[in-house]
């Protein structure tokens, strides 16, 4: 069986703060943006990488939502609860200082070793998402 991750999806509630973290910080090239104001799906992803990109969405455009399920997802994201994503990178120190310098994302935690052996760093991008950030060895 042959199957890849071609996508993955994680909420966005500031599409400009979303480029500016995704596009400008981390370097994701943005690969599609269709929609206008804040009803956005940005597509974006690494370079050299076109088999694997990440969906920023608005959560709660989905019709079947309901309202109190609306209401749900808006303070899971507030409180950084609802999306998160593993990325990993071979300079994670260098990414680091990148996304730092940036200011467009909150520190949660500087690159550290873990217990269980390897060596991360997580980031809240702008709409409260962790993203997690492993070194590869």
């Amino acid at each position: 069986m042959d199957i890849t991750i071609h996508a993955s999806s994680l909420p966005h509630d500031d599409p400009e703060a979303a480029l500016a973290f995704y596009r400008d910080a981390l370097g994701f090239e943005v690969r599609s943006d269709v929609g206008q104001g804040t009803m956005r799906w940005i597509t974006v992803g690494p370079v050299g990488q076109p088999d694997t990109s990440i969906l920023l969405a608005p959560p709660a455009a989905d019709p079947g939502i309901t309202d109190d399920e609306r209401r749900t997802i808006a303070e899971m994201m507030a409180k950084g609860t609802y999306g998160w994503i593993l990325l990993a990178t071979r300079d994670l120190d260098g990414v680091f200082e990148r996304v730092q310098a940036a200011d467009s994302a909150e520190v949660v935690q500087e690159p550290t070793k873990q217990p269980y052996g390897i060596r991360d760093c997580a980031f809240r991008d702008p709409a409260g998402n962790l993203i997690r950030i492993q070194e590869l060895t």
